[in-house]
C-alpha cells in the first residue's frame, strides 16, 4: 500500500508541470530541426469517428507510459472504492451489532429492575405478613 502510494504520487508530480502551464503542451522531446513541414503534421493527426483530432501515441511525451500510469491509477482508484464499500458494509453491520447489543442491553437493565422491585414487594409482604402473625398470637 505503501508503495501504490508512493507511486501516484511520484506519477502525480511527474504530470503536475504539464498540467500546470496554461499554455498549450509542446512535447520535451525536440529534434534538431525547429519547422515542422505540413505533411509530417497531417500524418501524426487522425481523426476518430465523431470527429475529435486525436493524435499519434509516440507524439505525445511519454505517452503510452503516461496512459499504461494513468490506467494503473484508475486501477488503484477502484480497488480503493471497492475496498471503501466493503468497509462501509463492514461498518453497518458492526453498528447493526451494536444497535442490537444496545436494545438488548436496556432491555435486560429493564427486566432486573423490574425482578428487583418485585422482591422488594415480596420483602414488604412477607415482613407485613410477619407482624399480623405476631399480632394475632399476641392477643
Amino acid at each position: 500500500m505503501k508503495k501504490l502510494s508512493v507511486i501516484i504520487l511520484g506519477l502525480l508530480l511527474a504530470s503536475g508541470a504539464a498540467f500546470a502551464e496554461t499554455t498549450q503542451f509542446t512535447p520535451l522531446n525536440f529534434s534538431d530541426s525547429t519547422s515542422v513541414n505540413s505533411a509530417s503534421k497531417a500524418a501524426a493527426i487522425t481523426t476518430d469517428t465523431d470527429g475529435n483530432v486525436l493524435l499519434d501515441p509516440s507524439q505525445v511525451t511519454g505517452g503510452v507510459k503516461m496512459q499504461n500510469a494513468i490506467l494503473q491509477i484508475d486501477n488503484a482508484q477502484v480497488e480503493m472504492r471497492n475496498k471503501l464499500l466493503e468497509y462501509r458494509t463492514d461498518y453497518a453491520k458492526i453498528d447493526n451489532q451494536y444497535e442490537t447489543t444496545k436494545a438488548d442491553r436496556k432491555l435486560a437493565k429493564k427486566k432486573i429492575k423490574q425482578a428487583e422491585k418485585k422482591i422488594k414487594n415480596l420483602e414488604k409482604v412477607k415482613k407485613n405478613i410477619r407482624k399480623n402473625f405476631e399480632q394475632k398470637n399476641n392477643i
